[in-house]
């Protein structure tokens, strides 16, 4: 199941941050700026989830692919860069760093858990989303990053968050390889989340 959901602002600290990473954000901080702050389990730092960025939760069992977390990263990776490729944008990985970046801009996070390699967490692509709110964490504990999203990319030829949903489920079914049954895919357009709860995948 790949479930795509479009969040409120929302700021989660991965297992990195809650063991003293670089973010620095408290939550009252956040609070006076219309954020909310949650833990969650996937790996990596802080992160930024919110309206206009598609945010992907892929539960899938990697019994039936490939028993490797790294394996699975690189997978997600490569759903992102073939939908950005779609649209015109040149991504890339960057060398002992998770994500998608462009022109050495970072264009999308991946933080992911697995139990009984069971994955839950997953993605975050910046689409149309207001890239200001990263100011407020150090994004992925990579100090000096740049954010950047497919709208700054692209101007006004960039897809609707709609568009992208309909390209990122494509790449998905690619890489991965699953069989494009139209049938079984939700047709229902992305919508707005309430925020995590702490146990919530």
């Amino acid at each position: 199941m790949l479930l795509l959901v479009e969040h409120p602002p929302v700021v989660t600290l991965g297992r990195k941050a809650q063991r003293g990473g670089s973010s620095t954000a408290t939550a009252e901080f956040l609070a006076a700026r219309g954020v909310e702050l949650f833990e969650v389990e996937r790996g990596g730092d802080a992160t930024f989830h919110g309206p206009g960025q598609l945010v992907g939760y892929p539960i899938m069992n990697l019994e039936q692919h490939t028993k490797d977390l790294h394996w699975y990263l690189r997978a997600l990776e490569e759903v992102l860069i073939r939908a950005l490729g779609w649209w015109g944008i040149e991504a890339e990985r960057r060398d002992g760093l998770t994500g998608v970046w462009t022109q050495g801009r970072k264009i999308a996070s991946i933080g992911v858990h697995a139990r009984g390699w069971v994955t839950w967490h997953g993605f975050a692509l910046n689409v149309t989303n207001d890239l200001a709110y990263f100011d407020l964490i150090v994004p992925c504990g990579i100090q000096g990053v740049v954010m950047t999203s497919v709208e700054r990319e692209l101007g006004e030829s960039a897809p609707s968050l709609s568009e992208a949903r309909s390209d990122v489920v494509r790449a998905f079914r690619d890489v991965f390889g699953f069989a494009a049954d139209e049938d079984k895919v939700e047709s229902a357009p992305v919508r707005r989340t309430a925020s995590h709860s702490r146990s919530a995948p």
